[in-house]
C-alpha cells in the first residue's frame, strides 16, 4: 500500500518529521501496512492530539487510523459498545449522547480516537472517581507486529502493556467500553476562588468527594502571597429535574449542540504570549471569577472542552509552537508541589493554559500515567529563553518526589529519568522484545527514550 510523504507533529507542533502517510480504510489494509513498513517501522495515530512526538516516525511510516470510524454495536440497555479505534469521542458522543449514555472518560478534547484514548489511557476531570480510559475498556482487538489480530482481555499482561502504551504494543482496532448513564447533555456546577496554592488545596482535599468532575485552573504568574491562586470548577451531570419546564433545554435534555467560533489566525507575532501579556489575562479570568456560585447549569461542551469550539487553537503560539508539561507527584508530596509552582511563578512563565487535580487510584496499565496524587499541567510557549534547562530541573525535582511525566505530552524528557518515573518499565521492555523482536512498532517518541 502506497502512502505520501508528509511531514508530521504532535499537537505542540515543536518537532515535525517527515513520514509515509497510509489510511488503512479496513483492517486487511492495515494489516498488509504494517507487513510492508521496512525497517524504519510504523505507529498509529488518531487525530494528532498528542502534544509532543509519540505519534510520529521519522523515516517510517504513521497509519492514519481515523478511517477505521465504524460504531459496531449498542448495548442501550447494557450501556456498551463495540466501536473502531478510530471513531472520535465527539462522535460517540453524538451518537450516544441521545440513548441516554456519556463516555466513562474525557480529556478536555473530544477530539480523541478511541484508539489513541486507550494507547495514552487518557485522564479527565472524573480521575478522582473514575479512574482512566483503559478501566472502562471491557475488551480489545489488537494488531500486533506479526501481522495477526489478537483478542486482548482485561487482566492480561498484554492490556496492561497496551493500556497506556503508546500504541507501541500494536494497533488497537477495535474496543468494547462501558458506558456512564445521564439524562441530559447538562451539568450542575459549582465555582469557586481560592486565593493561594495551600487554600486549593485544601478545599479539594476536603471536598472532592462530593464531586464526580473537579478541575482548577491556576494562576502560575501570580507571586506572594497570592502564589498558586486559582478557580475552582466542579460538577456532575444535570438530572432532568434540573431543567426548567418550558426551556429548550427541558424539551430537548439530551441534545448534544457544541458550538464553533473562528479559527485561530494561522500565526501569532512572536512573543505576544509573553509574561506582561499572559498576566494581564490571569488576573481578568481571576478577578471574573465568582467568590462562589453554585448549581449553574453548562452544557457538556462549555464545561469539559471549551478549547473545541476554536479551531486549531495550537496556532496562537506563533511559528515555535509550544511544550504541554504535565506531572503527578504522590499525596504526602505537597511540599515538592509548592516548590514547583514557585519556580514556574518566578521564571515567568507564560502559561494560561494551567490545571490542577486530584487522581485517585491507579490503573494497571505499565505505562498508565495517572497515580493517586496532584497532577500540573501547564502550556508554555517552546521559545520562552532557558526553557529546556528549567524543564530539565523540573524533571529532576518530580523524580526526585516519586512522581512522573506524562509520556503523551512529553517532547524532551531525557531517557535516564523514564525508569525511576516508571517503575514496570523493564516489564513493558520485556513484553514488547518478545512481542515484535524486529522493532515493527516505533516512534520518536520511542527512540528518544527507548522504549
Amino acid at each position: 500500500m502506497s502512502g505520501d510523504t508528509v511531514s508530521v507533529t504532535g499537537w505542540g507542533r515543536t518537532a515535525p518529521t517527515a513520514a509515509r502517510l497510509i489510511r488503512p480504510r479496513t483492517y486487511e489494509e492495515a494489516a498488509a501496512a504494517v507487513r510492508s513498513c521496512g525497517a524504519r517501522g510504523s505507529i498509529a495515530r488518531g487525530l494528532g492530539r498528542a502534544y509532543g512526538d509519540a505519534a510520529q516516525n521519522a523515516g517510517g511510516s504513521v497509519l492514519d487510523m481515523t478511517g477505521l470510524d465504524r460504531i459496531h454495536a449498542i448495548d442501550a440497555d447494557g450501556g456498551t459498545v463495540l466501536c473502531g479505534a478510530g471513531v472520535s469521542l465527539h462522535r460517540l458522543m453524538e451518537v450516544l449522547l441521545p440513548l441516554g449514555w456519556f463516555v466513562p472518560v474525557t480529556p478536555g478534547t473530544r477530539q480523541v480516537t478511541v484508539g489513541g484514548a486507550i494507547g495514552a489511557d487518557i485522564h479527565g476531570k472524573n480521575h478522582h472517581v473514575s479512574g482512566s480510559f483503559s478501566r472502562h475498556v471491557l475488551a480489545l482487538e489488537l494488531l500486533t507486529a506479526d501481522g495477526e489480530v489478537r483478542a486482548v482481555g482485561r487482566g492480561t499482561p498484554l492490556f496492561d502493556a497496551t493500556a497506556g502504551g503508546m500504541g507501541l504494543t500494536g494497533i488497537v482496532l477495535t474496543a468494547t467500553l462501558r458506558l456512564l448513564p445521564v439524562e441530559t447533555a447538562y451539568l450542575s456546577v459549582d465555582t469557586e476562588r481560592a486565593t493561594d496554592l495551600d487554600d486549593l488545596m485544601a478545599r479539594l482535599t476536603a471536598t472532592d468527594h462530593r464531586y464526580r468532575y473537579s478541575v482548577a485552573w491556576i494562576d502560575l504568574l501570580a507571586r506572594g502571597g497570592a502564589t498558586g491562586r486559582a478557580v475552582l470548577t466542579r460538577g456532575d451531570h444535570a438530572p432532568l429535574e434540573a431543567l426548567r419546564e418550558g426551556t429548550r433545554a427541558r424539551r430537548h435534555p439530551l441534545s448534544f449542540r457544541p458550538r464553533r467560533l473562528p479559527a485561530a489566525p494561522a500565526l501569532v507575532p512572536e512573543g505576544l504570549l509573553g509574561s506582561t501579556t499572559v498576566g494581564w489575562f490571569n488576573e481578568l479570568w481571576y478577578r471574573k471569577a465568582p467568590r462562589a456560585r453554585t448549581g449553574e447549569l453548562q452544557g457538556i461542551s462549555r464545561f469539559f472542552h471549551p478549547l473545541d469550539a476554536v479551531p486549531h487553537w495550537n496556532r496562537i503560539y506563533g511559528r515555535g509552537g509550544f511544550v504541554q508539561y504535565q506531572f503527578v507527584v504522590g499525596y504526602g508530596q505537597e511540599d515538592a508541589l509548592r516548590r514547583i509552582v514557585r519556580r514556574v511563578s518566578a521564571h515567568r512563565c507564560p502559561s494560561f493554559l494551567a490545571v490542577l487535580k486530584r487522581f485517585g487510584d491507579a490503573d494497571p496499565g505499565w505505562l498508565s500515567f495517572p497515580v493517586p496524587g496532584w497532577t500540573l499541567a501547564l502550556d508554555i510557549p517552546a521559545g520562552l529563553p532557558g526553557l529546556g534547562a528549567f524543564l530539565d530541573g523540573l524533571d529532576q525535582e518530580v523524580a526526585a518526589a516519586g512522581g512522573r511525566v506524562y509520556l503523551a505530552k512529553d517532547s524532551r524528557l531525557r531517557p535516564e529519568l523514564l525508569a525511576p518515573m516508571y517503575p514496570r518499565l523493564a516489564d513493558f521492555r520485556a513484553l514488547r522484545a518478545e512481542l515484535d523482536p524486529h522493532g515493527v512498532f516505533v516512534s520518536d517518541l520511542a527512540r528518544r527514550l527507548g522504549l
